[in-house]
């Protein structure tokens, strides 16, 4: 059922497809081998042998195939070691579909990036590795350029995940909204739609309709 969800949530994105199932993690590495994708999508918890042990395999016997990680395992000594063994991203289990939306867009984005010919240049090599910086994308602020220089807490991976979604959107969205686009809890994405709204790249919209508070709306601001 859960490999079902997945491949659903897979190729609900356009440009993705989902070319092999693999029940346990020898399986995968069998099937990575006989049908060499551009990704693997990998559970932690597989029988007979784990994502761990199947990623650690896929790198001795050369697979250069790219790995996201969508699991119920939440501990950092193992996220310290799939990150270590080369995941891309790690996607704790519940998920929305935002998250892994946002994920293979994002690494769609990557492999464009690296298929252009010649050599890359330091803020290249800064947009491989997801940190993009709010200037990039029209904040306004060349202050957010250096990840040191948002506030603490606040997080360039994330921000740049809310910015890439509003960009998508050609109508305002609460707070709430955006929390389920991106896959983050409302609290949360409600602290990064008010710092974008501080330097400008997002504009805040009040709606009065209807009765009860009134609700804070949030759209991009774009560059002429």
């Amino acid at each position: 059922m859960v490999q079902e969800i997945n491949t659903q949530f897979i190729e609900r994105v356009p440009g993705f497809a989902v070319v092999g199932v693999a029940a346990n993690g020898a399986e995968g590495i069998r099937l990575v081998e006989e049908l060499a994708p551009d990704l693997v999508v990998m559970d932690v918890f597989m029988p007979v042998q784990d994502g761990i042990k199947a990623l650690v395999e896929l790198r001795a016997r050369g697979q250069a195939v790219d790995v996201i990680v969508i699991t119920a395992a939440k501990d950092k000594p193992t996220i310290s070691a799939m990150l270590r063994n080369g995941a891309m991203d790690y996607i704790i289990k519940p998920f929305q579909f935002g998250r892994i939306r946002q994920s293979l867009e994002s690494y769609r984005l990557y492999r464009q990036q690296l298929r252009r010919e010649g050599v890359a240049s330091q803020e290249e090599v800064d947009r491989l590795l997801f940190r993009q910086s709010a200037e990039q994308h029209g904040t306004g602020s060349e202050q957010v350029a250096d990840t040191g220089a948002l506030p603490k807490g606040l997080h360039a991976v994330t921000l740049d995940q809310i910015v890439r979604q509003l960009d998508r959107e050609h109508q305002s969205l609460s707070a709430e909204e955006v929390a389920e686009r991106v896959g983050i809890a409302r609290v949360t994405a409600r602290r990064y739609l008010d710092y974008l709204v501080k330097v400008g790249g997002v504009r805040l919209d009040v709606s009065y309709g209807g009765i009860g508070r009134p609700t804070n709306r949030y759209m991009r601001v774009r560059k002429p």
